[in-house]
């Protein structure tokens, strides 16, 4: 079976490439120290500080592995490609609340870059899903836990 494609805005693919670059050329080298200390000290078999080390370099080569089969199987969305008349993955797009009359702003991101503290939605989740290929006055009926929440689009953006 194929590897899932991982869509990522430029910026996430730099964020996740700078965390690569960092987990292997200064992490790696901070826990080796680490673990060089605690030897020094002696017995292995009770030594906390050995156990903590190895707990957190065995953490960092999950995250090293996890970051590089990401990356390996990316699909960068070119933001200078995106057409701004449908809301598609790498769109900022500001909507109406159309029952509490309130605007709020989403970013449309692949599902490895959706943060909800940073108003990064998934182009898998229910919300970025109902978005997708619409236009600037098109109303959408998402539907969520809380029952079905009517959306406009207002404005469609490039993420630049």
């Amino acid at each position: 079976m194929a590897d899932k494609k991982h869509i990522l805005t430029y910026a996430g693919l730099k964020q996740y490439e700078d965390e690569l670059q960092n987990l292997k050329v200064v992490k790696r080298k901070e826990v080796a120290q680490k673990i060089k200390e605690a030897r020094e000290q002696g017995d292995l078999s009770e030594n906390a500080e050995y156990d903590a080390a190895k707990d957190e370099q065995r953490d960092i080569e999950l995250r090293i592995e996890e970051l590089e089969k990401l990356l390996k199987n990316a699909e960068v969305v070119v933001e200078d490609e995106i057409d701004v008349d449908k809301i598609n993955i790498g769109c900022k797009v500001k909507l109406l609340d159309v029952e509490y009359d309130e605007e709020m702003e989403f970013f449309i991101v692949g599902s490895t870059e959706a943060n909800s503290l940073q108003n990064k939605i998934s182009n898998e989740a229910p919300v970025g899903r109902a978005l997708i290929g619409k236009s600037v006055g098109d109303v959408v009926d998402v539907e969520t836990q809380a029952g079905i929440i009517q959306y406009k689009v207002l404005e469609i953006q490039r993420v630049s």
